[in-house]
């Protein structure tokens, strides 16, 4: 059962839950859901939400009417962006925008990015911070800020060039010219091509065969990615063994084994 939570007429992040997955959707069609402070705020507040609660083992980012993100509002930015309770929200801690960016918070839980449109400056950005990435053939993608006198500070200089090519980086956040999806699909910015209009579709049924697996396997194993990049290969290996073993202990390790020989389908508690 599907259920949408919201607190107005017109949230700017939209929340639903279907079963172990849950899907946001940032709101606001008529800015190409440019990031506001409310938008940031509730953002940043669901990946805590996500995070907390055991039944939820995979997330879905996409944006509303056929566009991910434009990145921040500029318009808004020019004007100060007025006083209200989400800049309120921000002003009591500055960090909160890199939180909802994902840069100065690692979601523990499987996150997968549903690309229409438009996901250029923080959509690219945000998108760093996903781990399965889904782009319609229509999609645009960008890392803008020089153009506009700005800094780029949702963490691409670090992670971009991590995640692609050095060259290719550098290329895209130096020129601040967009790419295609077909050429963000070739440097591995995303992992798929589909259709206009289907890309929410296809990252659905990519959340739904991470859901049915073990949720402590697969949080382990994001965990292990996440804290061995960059290090010695010997250095790594520990730690990969400090965090894959103690899931050999899990009812769910007793699940899979029994489920297989008894040929049915196992039936994960996260436990």
């Amino acid at each position: 059962m599907c259920s949408t939570f919201a607190v107005s007429d017109r949230p700017h992040l939209l929340i639903d839950r279907d079963g172990h997955i849950v899907t946001l959707t940032m709101n606001r069609p008529d800015a190409r859901n440019a990031l506001s402070s409310e938008m940031i705020v509730r953002l940043a507040d669901a990946w805590v939400m996500i995070d907390e609660d055991p039944e939820i083992r995979v997330a879905i980012l996409t944006g509303a009417a056929g566009h991910f993100c434009a990145g921040a509002d500029l318009k808004s930015m020019a004007g100060g962006y007025g006083k209200d309770e989400w800049t309120a929200r921000t002003a009591e801690d500055p960090f909160l925008p890199w939180k909802a960016l994902l840069r100065n918070h690692r979601l523990r839980k499987p996150l997968v990015a549903a690309v229409e449109g438009y996901a250029v400056a923080g959509g690219t950005e945000i998108l760093q911070g996903t781990d399965i990435r889904v782009a319609a053939e229509t999609a645009t993608f960008g890392i803008a800020e020089a153009k506009r006198g700005l800094f780029p500070l949702g963490g691409s200089t670090v992670r971009l060039r991590r995640q692609i090519p050095y060259t290719k980086a550098m290329e895209i956040m130096l020129t601040g010219e967009f790419l295609s999806a077909r050429d963000a699909l070739e440097i591995g910015l995303i992992g798929r091509v589909v259709p206009e209009g289907e890309a929410l579709n296809e990252a659905k049924k990519l959340a739904e065969k991470v859901a049915a697996n073990a949720p402590l396997s697969v949080q382990a194993i994001k965990r292990s990615v996440q804290e061995t990049e960059g290090l010695p290969e010997e250095e790594a290996m520990k730690i990969e063994l400090e965090i894959g073993m103690p899931i050999f202990g899990t009812e769910d390790a007793r699940e899979g084994p029994r489920a297989f020989a008894e040929k049915r389908p196992p039936e994960f508690k996260g436990r």
